[in-house]
């Protein structure tokens, strides 16, 4: 090492990963950045140029055909209009205009005039001189059209062109006559010389010409042959509410809207591009507008599609140019193919010409990697290669000298660290099982007695506590209680044994609750130097009469289930160790046969999920009542139930204190 030092600036002036990376790296980033860049930027953009620019020339091309039909009927229908004003005073005649008009227009299917009710009282309530080229011979036929089976009067589209300023076209409707013919009116309303509406002049186109020149060239089903959108182009004309008015598909034309066909879909994304198509289209637009959408996203009839729409002018209707992704994607194909091969070309030569420099690089790798075995199977002393290079493997060399002295220190001190470890476990175990042999462990505790009925349970947070509860029948009194030591572990669980057997050596000389947790307190708070302290329940309870005496030095109050549940009223009282000399408040009530007195330690009601919310008071109540209402208050099953609640409430989150139980059941005879 000192060699190297003295010689150059550095311990290890080269970079093995630096001369690695360049040869491996520079061959492959000037292959696929130019292959890349140039393939995939020309072709992609040349292939959406080209699509964008065709569809706003086909589509321009379409919407003026669509404008041309509706041109003519609307001047055909507009040049009328003076005649049939010229022409009110001789109703006769204008049976003959509607005739002429359809004569001379071949676009238009029919036409009439409807005028308002009894405005001829000659002619009737209704009359509407018609008339409409038959499909059959294109014969003109004329008739009047009105009366019970056909009110035009209480027509809607009757009573909006009545009030209208000026023509307008109507929705899609079906040919009054056979009920198949799709058709679109331009409705006008006709003035008199007053300049009151007194006619509506209604000039039917039908939607197959529409059709026609919106999508000349393309197929159109009409039968029970299903049309699909699978790898098609095709247009649809819509109006505002988006009704088919020309579709490649005719059952839907009239009958169906966009709305319907999108929402036939679990996709959210058809909703949109029908919106979005339908936005901000107005009946007066005075520009013709193409919207192009090019790219992914486009959901429509659960095909990603490609759409181009464009606004009819003078109406609401919207010319929509649709077709599915398949003709960009077969460019694509054809393009990530050529991409392919050339991408493979390039691994071949970065395999060709990297494999020699790596393995020339690697064999020290491999020189250190056969030492790493022996180390790994125990061999710390195996000797390691000599590596001449200088750069990160002669780093790696030096590493691996100093890890296999740092192994076997390690090694050493591990040994070392497992045999304390191992003999503190089996200390702990010791002191855990000393610890619950100091408490109440059989139940039933009292098989002759049937007067009372006792059950407890611990279980600590780590492998000692500081939690205890006891019991003992003395003078046919019932001498219990239940504490919680301040801390967790060894210290708890020393301060939780002194406890337990101060409170038997105290009870079996004093039966006031009161003196009892006097006394404790006193014992406790003499030395205390860890300023350490416990809170106690400790309660005498007459077997003869159910009196029941008791001190509360700081812990929870316990609850009463019987009649109902309640909680038994505890005075706040210091906790045990604090204050010496200080005078604990006793109270004394009266317990009803079969009731249970159910004590417990905070590590109940603070015992936490793994979002730390905690099991609660209120929790511990509802338990109770439903036992209680189900007849299961005794003791064993009641804090069996108590601990299946905290175990499901808990669920892998770590126990986090100890939790104690204890109830006593007084059941006396009689």
């Amino acid at each position: 090492m000192s060699f190297w030092k003295k010689k150059d600036k550095g311990p290890y002036p080269r970079s093995f990963a630096k001369r690695l990376t360049r040869r491996i790296m520079l061959v492959q980033f000037i292959v696929m950045a130019i292959v890349s860049a140039i393939v995939v930027f020309i072709g992609w953009m040349i292939a959406f140029t080209c699509v964008g620019i065709l569809c706003d020339r086909e589509i321009d091309y379409r919407v003026k055909s669509v404008e041309k039909a509706l041109a003519e009927v609307y001047v055909a229908t507009v040049n009328t209009v003076p005649d049939i004003e010229n022409s009110l005073q001789n109703p006769d005649r204008l049976q003959r205009i509607m005739q002429r008009m359809v004569e001379l227009n071949p676009n238009i299917r029919s036409c009439g005039i409807s005028f308002r009710e009894n405005y001829y009282p000659k002619k009737g309530r209704w009359f509407c001189p018609y008339a409409q080229r038959r499909d059959s011979d294109s014969i003109v036929v004329t008739q009047s059209v009105g009366g019970q089976q056909q009110d035009y009067l209480q027509q809607e589209w009757f009573q909006e062109a009545l009030k209208a300023k000026k023509g307008y076209w109507s929705k899609p409707f079906f040919d009054g006559q056979d009920q198949k013919t799709p058709l679109v009116a331009y409705l006008l309303p006709i003035r008199d010389e007053r300049d009151s509406t007194v006619a509506v002049l209604g000039v039917d186109l039908s939607l197959n010409v529409l059709a026609k020149a919106a999508m000349s060239g393309h197929s159109i089903k009409d039968g029970p042959e299903k049309w699909s959108p699978k790898h098609d182009v095709y247009f649809f004309l819509i109006d505002s509410a988006g009704t088919y008015l020309a579709h490649p598909d005719m059952n839907r034309v009239v009958r169906k809207t966009i709305f319907d066909i999108t929402k036939a879909t679990d996709d959210p994304s058809d909703d949109s591009v029908a919106k979005g198509v339908l936005a901000d289209r107005h009946e007066d637009s005075a520009n013709t507008l193409t919207y192009t959408e090019l790219g992914s996203g486009f959901k429509l009839e659960g095909e990603d599609v490609v759409i181009t729409y464009q606004a009819i002018r003078h109406t609401s209707w919207t010319l929509v140019l649709a077709f599915t992704h398949y003709y960009i994607d077969l460019g694509g194909y054809v393009l990530a193919g050529i991409l392919l091969f050339f991408i493979l070309l390039g691994l071949l030569v970065i395999f060709f010409a990297g494999r020699r420099g790596i393995k020339k690089s690697s064999k020290p790798l491999k020189q250190l990697a056969a030492s790493a075995d022996e180390v790994a199977k125990g061999n710390f002393d195996v000797r390691l290669p000599d590596i001449q290079s200088r750069d990160e493997i002669h780093q790696l060399r030096d590493s691996f000298d100093n890890m296999q002295h740092s192994l076997t220190r390690y090694v050493r001190e591990l040994q070392d660290t497992t045999a304390m470890k191992a003999t503190m476990e089996s200390e702990l175990k010791i002191a855990h099982d000393i610890q619950m042999a100091m408490l109440p462990k059989i139940f039933p505790p009292y098989p002759e007695r049937d007067d009372i009925d006792i059950y407890g349970s611990l279980k600590p947070a780590r492998a000692v506590g500081g939690d205890l509860f006891d019991f003992y029948v003395h003078d046919n009194q019932l001498f219990f209680c239940i504490g919680d030591v301040s801390g967790k572990g060894i210290p708890a669980s020393l301060f939780m044994a002194v406890t337990r057997s101060l409170f038997r050596n105290i009870s079996a000389h004093v039966s006031q609750p009161e003196r009892i947790a006097y006394a404790l307190n006193n014992a406790l708070a003499d030395g205390n130097e860890t300023n350490m302290f416990v809170t106690l329940f400790a309660g005498v309870l007459d077997l003869a009469t159910g009196h029941l005496r008791y001190c509360n030095a700081g812990h929870d109050a316990p609850l009463l289930v019987g009649r109902d549940v309640g909680i038994l009223p505890c005075q706040p009282n210091l906790p045990l160790g604090v204050m010496a000399e200080y005078q604990f408040e006793a109270q004394e009530t009266d317990i009803d046969p079969q009731t249970t007195i159910f004590l417990f330690t905070d590590g109940l009601t603070e015992a936490e999920n793994a979002v730390h919310d905690q099991f609660g008071d209120e929790r511990i109540h509802e338990i109770a009542t439903r036992q209680l209402a189900a007849r299961q208050h005794q003791t064993q099953p009641f804090i069996q139930k108590m601990l299946e609640a905290v175990r499901d409430f808990v669920g892998d989150a770590e126990q986090s204190d100890d939790l104690t139980m204890l109830a006593v059941q007084y059941k006396p005879k009689g």
